[in-house]
């Protein structure tokens, strides 16, 4: 493991904020409806005297780029929580069945809501309530008194997750082509319909996740040695596991709320800057939460633009893109270099 110096630190981190800047400007500028660096400027310094261009840079295209950064980070943070704790290559925010309940109670809102007088903007509520319920139920199963078994959890999530997806199916089934579309879309994940009452929530589980993460990084970083290692030098296993995945599902199921299901942020993200900057969790854990904002904001902007006013969902984009570049990463470096190992 590298040492990590305050020097390297900020100069990673400095650097990866700038880029999350360049690339937010970019976005503002980037969409159907040209504006240019001047209109951009005047909205922001409100100044400007053009109402199509405040319009699209305050209600549409600002949004969506804080939507994309809350979002990515989210989904990155819990994916390298879920590799170290459970030190599994493959964990993500979705192996543990999380979005599966997310996405079956915002299902069963969008289907069948309307019948009990709810509109959509109940969809959030809903999904994060089926992460909640997901979460107990994990720990009902998978705990062995005070404690949670990796393996446990990983058995618990597959099986949950085949549920989810087979009550999704059957909810979805019984609702109208309409209905069904919006599910679908939903179940795709995008960015399109910005609920700005759900930002806060959003930023608010980020950062109560992220600052738990930090706080236990060194806890973390020998939890990954294994769990006897960890007990013998006096880390508390069980309770900074109960806590870390406690913070990472509610951000992931807060991310999941907002946006709907997107794939391989939380997979892709870990992986590559393990590569780069090495295992280190007081460094790869704010690194990952920067890198994960970027790529989804990136991704987003391209699939809103690479049509020329059509738009692609953001999840089929991630999908797209993180599957072979994951294949290309094992192929490349294997398997252990991967995970960050020494060979």
């Amino acid at each position: 493991m590298k040492t990590l110096s305050v020097l390297r630190f900020s100069l990673t981190l400095g650097i990866m904020v700038l880029m999350l800047v360049l690339a937010s400007w970019m976005a503002l500028l980037s969409g159907p409806s040209e504006i240019d660096t001047t209109d951009v400027l005047g909205v922001l310094s409100g100044d400007s005297a053009n109402p199509a261009a405040i319009d699209i840079v305050w209600a549409i295209r600002l949004p969506r780029i804080v939507l994309a950064l809350l979002v990515g980070a989210s989904l990155a943070t819990s994916g390298v929580i879920f590799q170290a704790l459970l030190r599994n290559p493959l964990a993500d925010p979705y192996i543990l069945g999380v979005s599966g309940g997310a996405a079956l109670g915002a299902v069963a809102m969008l289907t069948l809501g309307a019948s009990f007088g709810f509109g959509y903007g109940a969809v959030p509520p809903a999904a994060f309530g089926g992460c909640l319920l997901t979460i107990g139920l994990l720990y009902l199963v998978a705990g062995r008194g005070s404690g949670i078994l990796p393996n446990g959890l990983l058995l618990t999530g597959v099986v949950f997750n085949a549920f989810a997806s087979a009550a999704i199916v059957f909810i979805a089934s019984l609702a109208g082509m309409m209905q069904g579309s919006r599910v679908f879309l939903w179940l795709i994940g995008n960015l399109s319909a910005v609920r700005v009452d759900v930002v806060p929530w959003l930023a608010f589980f980020l950062v109560l996740g992220l600052g738990c993460a930090m706080v236990l990084a060194r806890g973390l970083n020998v939890i990954t040695l294994g769990e006897e290692a960890a007990r013998q030098l006096g880390v508390a296993v069980e309770r900074q596991r109960l806590l870390l995945l406690l913070a990472s599902s509610l951000m992931v199921g807060a991310a999941v709320s907002a946006a709907g299901l997107i794939g391989f942020v939380g997979l892709i993200i870990p992986h590559l800057l393990r590569l780069l900057l090495g295992p280190d969790h007081r460094l790869l854990v704010p690194a990952s939460a920067l890198a994960g904002a970027l790529f989804l904001l990136v991704c987003d902007t391209v699939a809103r633009t690479v049509l020329d006013g059509r738009e692609l969902p953001v999840g089929a984009f991630t999908a797209l893109l993180g599957g072979p570049f994951f294949l290309y990463l094992l192929k490349r470096s294997g398997p252990a270099a991967v995970l960050g190992e020494r060979t």
